[in-house]
């Protein structure tokens, strides 16, 4: 019919359908998302580092038994006793301040980078099997331990040291001025390995098994 103005209809075929406007596509994790898992984790696992601390002090001091040497080794029983009768019970917390701080950032920065790097492969594999999974826990996994490593390699050297009195900032100063600051990524590499693995089979088996419906 003539002046009916169409325009409207032009515009929209459709008229029963309203109109929708396509948004670029944003970034799917929110920052407080990532802040949200970096404390419940760093959190609970600074936590259990407090309960589990002496048997870390154990491993270490056995790993460290008769170096460059042969003869009977002391186990974890008899290394127990001899260590709360020869240094005392505080012995056993040797280290547990950067141990503290190891558990905060290591165990934050795991959890809180996983989410992240499973949407950016994600994004780029366009896919979220099992094998974006395995690869976003390796990732962060590698990454945590790779910035944490002074603050573990500060942990055994005042595990190993039960006289030492120079604290945290002493041992760190004194690592870096006769051993150079590359002195604080020793072992670094198998350090990253293993955390790749131990994340990636972790976090992956964990987000597989909530799709599990019983």
């Amino acid at each position: 019919m003539e002046g009916i103005d169409n325009s409207a209809s032009r515009e929209n075929p459709l008229p029963g359908l309203v109109n929708v406007n396509l948004k670029e596509k944003k970034w799917g994790v929110s920052a407080s998302h990532v802040v949200y898992h970096f404390g419940t984790s760093g959190t609970s696992v600074a936590a259990a580092t407090a309960i589990t601390h002496p048997l870390d002090v154990l491993k270490v001091r056995l790993q460290m038994q008769l170096v460059g040497q042969r003869g009977p080794l002391t186990g974890m029983g008899g290394l127990f006793v001899q260590l709360v009768k020869s240094e005392g019970p505080r012995s056993l917390y040797l280290g547990l301040t950067p141990a503290f701080m190891r558990s905060v950032l290591y165990g934050g920065l795991r959890l809180g980078l996983y989410e992240p790097s499973k949407y950016v492969c994600g994004m780029a594999f366009e896919s979220s099997n099992v094998l974006v999974k395995i690869a976003s826990g390796a990732f962060s996994g590698a990454i945590a331990t790779a910035l944490t490593n002074p603050v573990e390699v500060l942990k055994v050297r005042l595990q190993m040291n039960p006289n030492s009195r120079r604290g945290v900032i002493g041992e760190a100063r004194k690592i870096a001025s006769e051993e150079g600051i590359i002195g604080l990524w020793k072992g670094v590499g198998p350090a990253m390995a293993r955390a790749a693995a131990l994340t990636a089979s972790q976090l992956a088996t964990y987000d597989e098994s909530k799709r599990v419906k019983f």
